[in-house]
């Protein structure tokens, strides 16, 4: 049985700003629908994505070092870093949302930071291994993505809350900046990598020169 043409032999790639399909032949090589420069792969895809990535992950130490929050019950006040701020919780009963500030401040960017490196490393080094599972893991990254404000967003209800109760005060700190600028650069990282040069084979004749030139 013939296989279908792909889109590469029909000279089409899709739009990355509106997703319309786009004759390539066509000069000059700009979208038809939204105007935006055509490219068969997102240029410059491993250099941004390392650069964000690395720069997050220079972000994340001093967003785990410095206090997040300053709490302050009965007129004695105290900084909390986020780990101090889990186990806080967790000794004082709230188990559930020391749950959820550990998995969205120390598991979700640890497995964002693994994952996209495990992607760039296999991409660079031309690997054919598990591409179909590696697919799969940048998904997956992407999903878990959305979930990464989690732990600003708790900072900001439990603040709320503490000041409507009247017991105290919960304030923002330094820290908090640093991890939601950890949470923009690795969603920045994950949408700037190309899936599709995880299929890419340098030995191919379909390779195009954006690979070669990434």
């Amino acid at each position: 049985m013939n296989t279908p043409p792909t889109a590469r032999e029909l000279n089409l790639c899709l739009c990355h700003a509106c997703g319309q399909p786009c004759d390539m032949t066509a000069e000059p090589t700009e979208c038809d629908r939204c105007g935006a420069p055509l490219h068969r792969r997102k240029v410059k895809s491993l250099t941004r994505t390392w650069a964000y990535m690395l720069t997050a992950l220079a972000f994340y130490i001093p967003a785990n070092l410095l206090p997040v929050m300053n709490t302050t019950m009965l007129g004695s006040g105290a900084d909390s870093t986020i780990m101090s701020g889990v186990l806080e919780f967790w000794q004082h009963g709230a188990w559930d949302i020391a749950l959820i500030i550990f998995i969205a401040s120390i598991a979700v960017p640890g497995i964002k930071f693994v994952s996209l490196t495990l992607l760039l490393v296999t991409v660079q080094r031309n690997s054919l291994w598990a591409r179909k599972e590696r697919s799969k893991l940048f998904r997956f990254v992407e999903l878990i993505g959305y979930w990464s404000m989690l732990d600003v967003i708790v900072v900001a209800l439990v603040a709320a809350l503490v000041k409507f109760q009247a017991l105290g005060t919960i304030e923002p700190r330094l820290g908090i900046l640093f991890f939601g600028l950890v949470v923009v650069f690795t969603m920045l990282a994950a949408m700037s990598f190309d899936p599709r040069l995880i299929w890419e084979n340098p030995h191919n004749k379909e390779i195009s020169d954006e690979f070669t030139q990434r």
